[in-house]
């Protein structure tokens, strides 16, 4: 993970040093491309700049994985990452998987619809390849509250206050109260334990399963009310006023979604509200990209609304649902932005791979959104028998 001489230099025109091979790509390649507007070799910021033919074969045996992991090894290159995969997303490129790179997806997909890739054995695996990775990271590229999820831009202009927006508006939509208990269901480094507090007078019970978030949560709570656990939500005992989740739901997985609401409800008081704030997805297909799987969020699956509404039904009602999915994507441009920035320094303890992997990351994931193949959904729950009458918050 480490390099100290690495000399990336993450230029959005990287394409100053490229050697243009005559290698003609495969004619079905470049004809699925045709159907998203996409050209190899094109002069338009969103074509694709090979440097090595290996990419084609790369691409046809491991679909989505070998296009990523081409791009990781500086096969190929674009000017406009971001807007070549929305168009790739939009033309649904992705269902259409080529050569046998179609059985490497479909057992990709089978095995996380027929295996439960989220037991309480594997719960600390995503903490530990993706949330531990290194503090240095996040506090380069995240706000100064370290909230790595959506922010809220509705009247917002910068990436600071869009997350502030985001904080307040959960502890607006749970009508928070000076003296009530708050569960939440994955704290990351502890922002949202610390606003609610601080600025609602709440007692916090954040629980995680990431050792660096729970050290710095720690920290950043240190002298108000929250105290940071680290278990998995399996295990969480006791019952609150309100439950939060943010950004944790993508971690269950469909097999689990039974587990995870009831022994949330039982969690919650009679009278209490739970929200959830998720990416969610209109393809059902279990798991994720096997690309974003294996290199950043593994044993991840994104709910459709149908699977999430019909897994919470036998605990709790639905109050209210807010969907504000293409504001992740100015969201993780901000956080491109802060990471490319910042280069110079972190550069000392990340090398060019992953730096590549990184902005392939951020950047695929801005195109789901703004392609509106990815949402975000902030939803309001009740207990099945609470009187308690909500009115929505925005």
């Amino acid at each position: 993970m480490t390099n100290k001489h690495s000399r990336y230099q993450l230029s959005e025109g990287a394409n100053n040093h490229i050697q243009y091979l005559n290698s003609a790509p495969p004619k079905v390649l470049t004809s699925l491309l045709a159907h998203a507007d996409v050209r190899i070799d094109g002069d338009r910021p969103w074509d694709i700049q090979v440097t090595d033919p290996s990419v084609y074969s790369t691409v046809l045996t491991r679909g989505s994985l070998g296009f990523g992991e081409s791009y990781m090894d500086g096969y190929w290159e674009c000017h406009d990452l971001s807007g070549l995969m929305t168009r790739l997303l939009n033309a649904r490129l992705d269902e259409k998987p080529l050569g046998s790179a179609r059985l490497f997806i479909a057992m990709h997909y089978l095995r996380a619809r027929l295996l439960n890739l989220q037991t309480s054995s594997r719960a600390f695996q995503v903490g530990e390849q993706h949330y531990d990775i290194g503090n240095d990271l996040y506090e380069k590229m995240l706000d100064r509250n370290w909230c790595y999820s959506c922010g809220y831009w509705a009247n917002a202009d910068n990436l600071e206050d869009a997350q502030v927006a985001k904080l307040d508006l959960i502890c607006r939509k749970l009508k928070l109260k000076p003296g009530m208990t708050v569960l939440e269901v994955g704290c990351g480094w502890g922002s949202l334990a610390a606003y609610m507090a601080k600025h609602y007078g709440v007692k916090v019970h954040g629980i995680t399963i990431s050792k660096e978030q729970q050290v710095m949560a720690r920290e950043r709570c240190a002298g108000l009310s929250v105290d940071i656990e680290l278990i998995d939500y399996r295990d969480v005992q006791g019952q609150y006023d309100r439950v939060v989740s943010v950004g944790m739901f993508e971690h269950v997985g469909h097999k689990n979604y039974d587990t995870y609401f009831s022994t949330l409800s039982r969690c919650v008081k009679p009278d209490g509200l739970f929200l959830l704030h998720t990416i969610g997805t209109e393809q059902d297909g279990g798991g994720v990209d096997p690309w974003i799987d294996k290199y950043i969020f593994p044993n991840g699956e994104l709910p459709t609304l149908p699977t999430l509404v019909g897994s919470c039904k036998n605990y709790f009602n639905v109050e209210d649902l807010h969907n504000f999915g293409t504001d992740y994507d100015k969201t993780l441009m901000a956080w491109w932005d802060n990471f490319k920035s910042s280069w110079g320094s972190l550069s000392a303890n990340y090398d060019e791979r992953f730096a590549r992997m990184w902005r392939y990351y951020l950047m695929s994931c801005a195109g789901f959104f703004r392609s509106k193949r990815g949402q975000l959904w902030q939803v309001v729950l009740a207990p099945l028998d609470s009187q308690e009458v909500y009115r929505s918050v925005r």
